[in-house]
């Protein structure tokens, strides 16, 4: 297979197995799924030149933020997935170890923390919420799972081949 279209498989998979989780932690943990929409808001608002709003849903919606939010969502996870090929090597692709892709997955929750929290009104990592220890929790947690997705999107596409 080709290294690119791996890449793009093991982010996609990957990415997807983050929103099952975001699914599925509601019945659990009582957290709602990540919308989507709010982040293609915040997208929209950049090329007007506001990348900060006080709070994200207090700013007016934008045409297409639905889709612009989770096209961003699925071409960032494909994204992180070439950083982990970028950092690991290719071999990657054909031999997947654990540990790269929990390290990459942990390691991104420095983008919601650093920029689209403090972009959308959050604060930094959270400052600004309710409760920042548990959105930060959750945040690890959700990112932690990206991390796992990347490992079983990995070996998915092996098994494919």
């Amino acid at each position: 297979m080709n290294d690119l279209l791996a890449v793009v498989g093991i982010g996609v998979g990957a990415t997807a197995v983050m929103d099952i989780w975001g699914i599925v932690r509601k019945p659990l943990l009582g957290v709602p799924p990540p919308n989507y929409g709010m982040v293609g808001r915040w997208i929209a608002y950049m090329p007007r030149g506001q990348f900060r709003h006080d709070a994200i849903a207090a700013s007016s919606p934008m045409r297409g933020e639905n889709v612009i939010g989770w096209g961003a969502h699925y071409l960032i996870g494909i994204a992180f997935a070439a950083m982990l090929i970028g950092i690991s090597g290719t071999s990657w692709i054909h031999n997947p170890t654990p540990g790269p892709a929990l390290a990459v997955g942990i390691g991104t929750v420095a983008a919601p923390f650093l920029l689209m929290q403090p972009g959308m009104g959050a604060g930094i990592a959270a400052s600004r919420t309710p409760n920042p220890a548990t959105a930060r929790l959750h945040s690890l947690l959700t990112h932690a799972v990206f991390g796992l997705g990347l490992y079983a999107s990995g070996w998915a596409l092996r098994l494919l081949n």
